[in-house]
């Protein structure tokens, strides 16, 4: 069984967030849900943005680093969309990731925003709507894409989803897809159950 830290997006940590670390808890996973807005819930993608605009990039760092410091090595990193991002990061560069779990969310490899290479041996698998304003057609996809051809089939998936919703796989928020979470949750099942 896996130890997953799972982070919200930047809508904060909801019901539909916490819905989803449950299903994974009942394959018998241990899952781990910070909330690095404190109880806050922005109403919306874009209040989202702003909040986190208005707390800093660097202190919600410093929590998620603080949300890890006293879990063991050889974690699933997974996170939603902002979350994502987060989970990214930790997972290349803080040593012993297990995996990776990216929601609507991935960060190039290389260039200005790159959180440096991808760790040997790590494997990761990234889900997304094909039409999502921000995964699909800011270049997220792209960057999964260049990813898992970086890191080979082996270690690296991206499955996309018919849609153009952003944060589909949050059960209360009115983008939700359940259909489509339901094959995510499959696969990540699958993902995590694969691991050595």
């Amino acid at each position: 069984m896996a130890d997953v830290i799972l982070f919200h997006h930047v809508q904060g940590l909801t019901d539909g967030v916490r819905a989803f670390a449950e299903n994974l808890r009942a394959a018998g996973h241990t899952v781990h849900t910070p909330d690095l807005f404190t109880g806050e819930k922005p109403g919306s993608v874009e209040e989202g943005v702003a909040f986190v605009q208005e707390i800093g990039d660097e202190t919600l760092a410093r929590r998620a680093d603080d949300a890890v410091a006293g879990l063991p090595e050889g974690l699933v990193y997974a996170g939603f969309s902002y979350g994502g991002a987060t989970a990214q990061r930790l997972a290349q560069t803080r040593p012993g990731a297990r995996g990776a779990l990216l929601y609507e969310s991935c960060v190039p490899i290389t260039g200005d925003w790159a959180f440096g290479p991808w760790p040997d041996g790590v494997p990761v698998q990234i889900h997304g709507m094909e039409q999502d304003p921000i995964f699909a057609l800011e270049g997220d996809l792209d960057a999964a894409r260049q990813l898992v051809a970086t890191i080979g089939t082996q270690l690296g998936e991206v499955f996309v989803y018919p849609g153009d919703r952003h944060l589909f796989t949050d059960s209360s928020l009115p983008s939700y897809d359940e259909d489509a979470t339901a094959l995510v949750l499959q696969r990540s099942r699958e993902f995590l159950a694969r691991l050595p």
